[in-house]
Order: structure tokens, then C-alpha cells, then sequence
């Protein structure tokens, strides 16, 4: 990992400096959360539909979270998977996951199933960029694995983020802990607005992870 990416920077920028970031950013996702479930009602409701013919159980998949300052919440997802994807316990998710239906491959690949997490940021459960939030169960595990991994914490958790746009499935947890401390410790309505436009790219592209 490179050095720069180390959580240890000096450069705290708006986290630690500027009162009105958080609020700007705040006021910013909300506007613009409306209007991306707006636009993509269509394409929502047709995924639904898709995701209904295609397997039994729920169309939307709800899982418990952790977000700021460890308050749990429940993630909102399109479904991807079997409904007995977990049935062998807790797996974190993996590139090429043989749980994955058909229509869960597409949706995941351009990233449709994480559209109704805007509800999440609606309701103030997460924001539009942060860490991507981990369930409980693996948040104390990388906590044993990886010194510091709770940090991670002090910010609410994100539909996407600064390690969702710089790797991918092949990163470790611990890569992406590094990363998500970089954007920590240097967060800024320009550096938001950087993985934005990139993850606008990784859609295209059908690059990037969770």
C-alpha cells in the first residue's frame, strides 16, 4: 500500500477544520439523493420485476450494519443472491460469488442493487461518501485483525467511498482500511466530489467492488 494512503497523515482537512463541510455535504446529498431515486424509478421497478421472476423470497435485502459510532442500522439492498445464500453462516462477499443469481450479477456490476441505500442517507443512517459500512460480526473481526479498524467508525458510512474507486474485489480488508482512513483524515466537498465523478466511471466501466 502506498505511504500516502497511511491513516497516520498529518492533513486532516475538513474533518477536523471546517464546520460548514458537514453541513454543505449534508445538504447535498439529501438533494441529491431525491433526485438520483427519482431518475432511476424506472429502472428500479423493471430490476424488481426482474429479480421477482428470476428467483423466490424478497426483492429487497435487508441486513444489519455497523454505522457512526458503532450504532447499528439495517442496510437496504436490491436482493443479488439466493435467499439461502448464508445458510453455512456469515461469508463476506467475494468476485465471481457462486451465491449470485443471474440478475444479481448485472445489478451488481453496474451497481442498481445499492440504489435504495439512498433511503439510508435519507433517513440519516449513512452518508453519500464514506466507508462502505461492515456487518457486526466482521467489524469485530478486522477489529482483532487490524489495529484500529473501529476508527473507521467516526464518520457515517457511505454508499461509496474512496476504496470503492482506487480497488477492488482483490483488495484485503486491510488495504481498504487504509484507504478509508486516508479519506478520513483529507475528507472535503472536492475530494466527494472526485470519487463521485469516479464512481460514476466505475459504473461504466463495471469496474470496482463494494
Amino acid at each position: 500500500m502506498r505511504s500516502k494512503l497511511a491513516y497516520e497523515s498529518s492533513n486532516t482537512g475538513a474533518f477536523s477544520g471546517q464546520t460548514i463541510y458537514p453541513i454543505f455535504k449534508r445538504a447535498f446529498e439529501i438533494v441529491f439523493s431525491i433526485a438520483l431515486l427519482l431518475f432511476t424509478l424506472p429502472v428500479l421497478v423493471l430490476t424488481m420485476i426482474a429479480i421477482k421472476l428470476e428467483s423466490p423470497g424478497p426483492v429487497f435485502y435487508k441486513q444489519e450494519r455497523v454505522g457512526l459510532n458503532g450504532k447499528r442500522f439495517e442496510i437496504i439492498k436490491l436482493r443479488s443472491m439466493r435467499t439461502d445464500a448464508e445458510k453455512n453462516g456469515p461469508q463476506w462477499a467475494a468476485k465471481n460469488d457462486p451465491r449470485v443469481t443471474r440478475v444479481g450479477k448485472f445489478i451488481r456490476k453496474t451497481r442498481i442493487d445499492e440504489l435504495p441505500q439512498l433511503i439510508n442517507i435519507l433517513r440519516g443512517d449513512m452518508s453519500l461518501i464514506g466507508p462502505r459500512p461492515e456487518r457486526p460480526v466482521f467489524t469485530e473481526k478486522f477489529d482483532k485483525e487490524i489495529p484500529g479498524f473501529k476508527k473507521r467508525l467516526l464518520v457515517k458510512p457511505g454508499l461509496t467511498g474512496w476504496a470503492q474507486v482506487n480497488g477492488g474485489y482483490e483488495m484485503t480488508p486491510a488495504e481498504k482500511f487504509e484507504l478509508d482512513m486516508f479519506y478520513i483524515q483529507n475528507q472535503s466537498f472536492k475530494m466527494d466530489m472526485q470519487i463521485l465523478f469516479r464512481t460514476v466511471w466505475v459504473v461504466v466501466s463495471g469496474n470496482g467492488a463494494r
